[in-house]
C-alpha cells in the first residue's frame, strides 16, 4: 500500500558490505526499457520481479510458470486497444495474487487505468477472508478512549501533512500510574522536531514527559491498532526511550545480485538506547490488530522481544519487510516505461524465533478478537485487556 512508506535508515544493521549497491554489479533496471508492445511491457514487469522481488525462496508462485503462461497472453493484446489494456490489467492482476510480499502495489502510467484501482494482493486476500473486518474507527482513539479509560488531564492532537496525510495521537494515564499512547501513523521523530507546534508533537511531549517523571509507572500501553506503518526512525525515537542497552529482535537480508535467489547474509536488526533513556522494567503491552502494518508490526515484533514485553489483540496485517529506494540495494520497487510503480520490500525480516511472519502476521500472545457490538457502546475489550495484563 503506498501510504505505508518506511525509510531504512542506519538503526538497523542491514547495509553491510555484502549488501550495498556500489559493492554489487548493476542490476539491470527495468526503467530503462521501452516497450512498443504487450510482450515487451510483459518482459521488463516479469524480469523486474524476477530480479527485484526479495521473497522468491519463501513465496509459493512459481514465476517460470507465470512466463510460460502469460507470455503468450500478452503477445496477442494491443497497446492502442482500450479492451486489450483492461484485459492485461486482469492479467497482472491473476499473476501477482498469490505473492506473500503484504506491501506489494501495483500502478500504472497508461490513461485507460486511470480508473483503475491500484493491485494489491494482499488487501483483497483480507478483504476476502473470513474474519475480515474494517478498522476500528479514528474516533474511537480520540474520543471513546479518553472518555472511557484515560484520567482527567489526558492530551490529544492531529496534524495535517500536505494534502493527503493525517496524523492522530492521544496519551494519557489508567488510574494514574499506567501510561497510555495512541498514534495513527509514524511520524514521530519529524513531526516531533518540527521547529513550529503541531498537535501530534503536543501528545509525543506529553508522552515522553510523563514516560520520564511518573516515578511508579505500573505499565506502558503503546496502541498501534489501525497504524498503517511509516518512518522506521521511530524504532529507535520511541523505543530507543524504554531502554538502557541495544536490544535485538531479529534480522534482515537483501537482494545481493539478479540471481532470483542470491540474497546477503542475514544482518542483525536491533533498536538501541537513547540519550536520557530511562529503562522500563514494568510491562510494556502493545496493542495491534489486523490493520496495524508494516512499522507497526516491526515495533511489536520489538516491544515482544523485551522480557517485560507483550503483546494483545489481534494477527496482524503480514508486511514486515522494510522497504527503501532501491539505490540502496539490488532489490526492492522499481518502475518500467508501462509501469508506473511496482511497490515491493527492500528487504525480508526475520523474527528473534527464527520464523518469517511475512503474508502470515505476528500473532498475539494473548488474543482478544475485534468486538463490534462493544465498540459501538464505546467499550474497548483489547484496551481492557491490555490493562487487566497489567493489573
Amino acid at each position: 500500500m503506498k501510504h505505508l512508506n518506511v525509510y531504512i535508515i542506519a538503526l538497523i544493521a542491514v547495509c553491510v558490505s555484502a549488501s550495498c549497491r556500489k559493492d554489487l554489479p548493476e542490476i539491470n533496471d527495468p526503467a530503462n526499457t521501452i516497450s512498443g508492445n504487450f510482450s515487451e511491457v510483459f518482459d521488463s514487469y516479469w524480469n523486474g520481479m524476477n530480479n527485484n522481488y526479495v521473497f522468491w525462496d519463501i513465496d509459493t508462485t512459481d514465476w517460470d510458470r507465470v512466463y510460460k503462461q502469460y507470455k503468450p497472453l500478452f503477445a496477442k493484446l494491443n497497446l492502442n486497444d482500450s479492451t486489450d489494456v483492461r484485459k492485461g490489467y486482469t492479467y497482472f492482476k491473476e499473476m501477482t495474487a498469490g505473492l506473500v510480499d503484504s506491501h506489494y502495489d501495483l500502478t500504472f502510467k497508461d490513461a485507460w487505468l486511470a480508473d483503475s484501482f491500484s493491485i494489491n494482493p494482499a488487501y483483497q486476500r483480507k478483504v476476502a477472508s473470513p474474519d475480515y473486518h474494517d478498522p476500528i474507527s479514528i474516533f474511537h482513539f480520540y474520543n471513546d478512549v479518553p472518555r472511557g479509560y484515560l484520567d482527567a488531564g489526558a492530551v490529544r492532537g492531529f496534524t495535517n501533512v500536505g494534502t493527503t496525510a493525517q496524523y492522530v495521537a492521544v496519551s494519557g494515564t489508567i488510574n494514574q500510574d499506567i501510561l497510555y499512547f495512541f498514534f495513527s501513523g509514524f511520524n514521530l521523530k519529524t513531526l516531533y522536531n518540527t521547529d513550529t507546534a503541531n498537535g501530534v508533537k503536543t501528545v509525543e511531549q506529553y508522552f515522553f514527559d510523563k514516560l520520564k517523571n511518573t516515578a511508579n509507572i505500573k505499565g506502558v500501553i503503546i496502541d498501534v491498532r489501525g497504524n498503517g506503518g511509516g518512518d522506521l526512525a521511530d524504532l529507535n525515537f520511541l523505543l530507543g526511550r524504554m531502554i538502557d542497552k541495544q536490544l535485538d529482535f531479529g534480522y534482515t537480508r537483501s537482494k545481493q545480485g539478479n540471481g532470483r535467489l542470491d540474497y546477503s547474509p542475514w544482518a542483525p536488526a536491533f533498536v538501541t538506547p537513547q540519550a536520557g533513556a530511562r529503562n522500563i522494567t514494568a510491562p510494556i503491552v502493545m496493542l495491534a490488530d489486523a490493520w496495524s502494518v508494516s512499522m507497526a508490526e516491526m515495533t511489536t515484533m520489538a516491544v515482544k522481544s523485551l522480557p517485560n514485553g507483550h503483546f494483545v489483540g489481534e494477527r496482524t496485517w503480514g508486511a514486515n519487510g522494510p522497504l527503501t529506494s532501491n539505490i540502496y540495494y539490488n532489490g526492492g520497487q522499481f518502475s518500467t516505461d508501462y509501469i508506473n510503480l511496482v511497490y515491493t520490500s527492500s528487504l525480508m525480516l526475520k523474527y528473534r524465533d527464527g520464523k518469517i511472519y511475512e503474508g502470515v502476521g505476528f500473532p498475539p500472545d494473548v488474543e482478544v478478537k475485534y468486538d463490534a457490538a462493544s465498540l459501538e457502546t464505546g467499550r474497548d475489550k483489547q484496551l481492557e485487556a491490555a490493562i487487566g495484563l497489567i493489573r
